[in-house]
């Protein structure tokens, strides 16, 4: 049987490129001056001297490219030009080292995106002017012509229909400067300068900061809270971070300005910091890491993950430096970036410490930092939700207990892990029982005097599992308190669940059970003045509905959920009492 070649479909090929592999055919331009600036670097690799100059030509319907590269002779023009894939000559002309930023074949392929032909005039220095003419239906001619060109390469493109926007000189202009700007050459359109190759960040003097400043706003819409300079050597990377004014949203992942070899490889490139980094938009030049196959990303492999680690360490390392050089600053930075750094405080000890001496946490007396808390507690108790501390607050910072309100994004998992970086400090969840173990218990005469009301009291609640306490404690406005312990409130969510699930759920949920018997209690303030005139009641009735009013309430003002058996007693208690309160008719007699 014998063996027959691959047939090339350049139109299908177009379409994949067009469709599949670029963002935009806008990339044409940089794969063209990608090639361009490969063939300089080629020629100074054999004459430091030579010319770095690039001119483009462009009249709204062909552009011309003209670089002062290396030119070709004519078996590399058919070895690069016209064989799509093949790149066995590629070590011997040069163009497979690492200094180069692509590849001629695939990158002048992308230009039949905009063009319907193309024509390549090129020569080097030891040979003939070579000829080469293609077109978007797979046809190529090549000749040798007698006409003595100056040494490089000039690429013509003649316009398909409906990409003659891409052939408007402002938007050729536009486009260099986009891909170009960094570029160390000549870069010239219909004989006008339009990039002077300068990066931000290669700024000296009192003018830098000014410089990137001016730069962030340009380009990047915003006047950075700070700049960081950025260096990594094993991947050839220079650069910046700014750091945002705004807080981010640390669901987005974070996009960055990357150049490769200082050409533009893509605007939003994911992946370059570490996912905690929200708070910083990067603009770097890298000469090490790979880029993907349609040149707009990194390709993640191992050399893009130590980089990525590399640079949280030098983002790290700053604001390490900024608690110790300007406290301020770093107290204004973690009022707009204090997810960021609790994030990376959760696996990095360095920033742990920074959080335990300045980030500030909730509690019931203010904001206070860790070491705050330290130094005058010795310990911090803390509540694992917003509204466990809504519940507690108040009650907890009469008794003089500060707790934390562990209820925001990490908090809780950060007092935790403090412990393990800070010597002598203990952190523990504060259980809202251990409140009543504070208050004070009455003299046993007043208990003695109190047993029929609690009796009363307890039969009023018993409907809803909850137990009657009298105790005295501040403040005194506060009639009563609710309090729940944690197996309780387990236990009770769990029974709630399962006499909502299905026969099959709820005998799963049954073995869980542990049929825990502690049950919530309703503690009322002796020291109120509300609660002394309650247990002077003699109308049982009445008495009722004023232990049930206060349940309704202490239940409200814990932000406790308020259950079907709940609300049915508190509607009654509310009815009742507006009944007591509102004259009858025959008593207005």
């Amino acid at each position: 049987m014998g063996s027959e070649k691959f047939q090339v479909d350049l139109h299908g090929i177009v379409d994949l490129l067009s469709n599949h592999l670029y963002s935009s055919p806008r990339v044409y331009l940089r794969e063209l001056l990608q090639n361009a600036v490969d063939a300089i670097t080629a020629r100074r690799a054999l004459d430091a001297d030579a010319p770095g100059r690039i001119d483009v030509q462009v009249d709204e319907r062909r552009i011309s490219i003209s670089d002062s590269g290396i030119g070709l002779r004519p078996e590399q023009v058919t070895e690069l030009l016209a064989t799509i894939g093949r790149s066995s000559k590629r070590d011997e002309i040069g163009f497979a080292r690492t200094e180069f930023l692509g590849q001629f074949g695939i990158g002048l392929l992308s230009a039949f995106m905009v063009a319907e032909e193309i024509e390549v005039v090129t020569r080097p220095a030891d040979g003939p002017t070579t000829l080469w003419i293609g077109t978007a239906d797979g046809r190529y001619t090549i000749e040798q012509t007698g006409e003595r060109a100056e040494i490089g390469t000039t690429v013509t493109l003649s316009a398909r229909r409906g990409a003659e926007q891409w052939f408007k000189p402002a938007t050729v202009v536009e486009l260099i400067r986009l891909f170009g700007a960094l570029l160390p050459l000549e870069i010239r359109v219909n004989g006008e300068q339009v990039t002077d190759g300068r990066s931000p960040w290669e700024a000296t003097g009192t003018t830098q900061r000014a410089e990137l400043v001016g730069y962030a706003q340009d380009k990047l819409g915003f006047t950075p809270f700070d700049v960081i300079p950025l260096n990594i050597p094993a991947a050839g990377l220079t650069g910046v971070a700014f750091v945002l004014p705004i807080p981010a949203n640390p669901a987005e992942r974070a996009t960055h300005r990357v150049y490769l070899k200082r050409m533009l490889l893509a605007e939003g490139v994911e992946g370059l910091l570490p996912d905690w980094a929200f708070f910083v938009r990067a603009v770097i030049d890298t000469s090490e890491l790979r880029p993907t196959a349609s040149r707009e990303a990194l390709f993640d492999d191992g050399n893009l993950e130590a980089t990525r680690e590399a640079l949280g360490a030098q983002l790290r390392g700053w604001l390490v430096r900024l608690g110790s050089t300007d406290p301020q600053k770093l107290d204004r930075f973690l009022g707009i970036h204090q997810l960021g750094v609790k994030a990376l405080a959760l696996h990095d000890d360095e920033m742990l410490r920074l959080v335990y001496r300045w980030l500030r946490f909730e509690t019931n007396n203010g904001r206070m930092t860790a070491a705050d808390l330290h130094e005058r507690h010795g310990e911090i108790r803390y509540v694992s939700t917003t509204e466990e501390f809504r519940q507690l607050a108040a009650v907890a910072a009469a008794q003089q207990i500060t707790v934390v309100n562990g209820g925001y994004t990490y908090d809780s998992e950060l007092i935790e892990r403090l412990p393990e970086v800070v010597p002598d400090l203990t952190a523990s969840r504060f259980d809202p029982t251990e409140l009543s173990t504070s208050f004070d218990s009455l003299d046993p005469a007043t208990e003695l005097a109190l047993r029929p009301f609690v009796r009363l009291a307890q039969e009023t609640l018993d409907a809803v599992g909850c137990e009657v306490v009298v105790r005295a404690f501040d403040p005194a406005g506060l009639p009563a308190i609710y309090l729940v312990d944690r197996s309780a409130q387990f236990a009770a969510e769990l029974r709630s669940t399962k006499s909502k699930a299905d026969a099959l759920w709820s005998e799963v949920l049954g073995a869980l059970d542990t049929h825990d018997d502690s049950r919530p209690q309703l503690v009322l303030n002796h020291r109120s003045p509300l609660v002394r005139r309650m247990v002077s009641l003699t109308d049982p009735e009445l008495t009722r509905l004023a232990v049930e009013g206060l349940y309704g309430h202490a239940l409200m003002l814990g932000y406790h959920p308020i259950g079907p058996a709940d609300s049915a007693l508190v509607n009654r208690s509310f009815l009742g009492l507006l009944d007591q309160a509102v004259p009858r008719a025959e008593d207005l007699r």
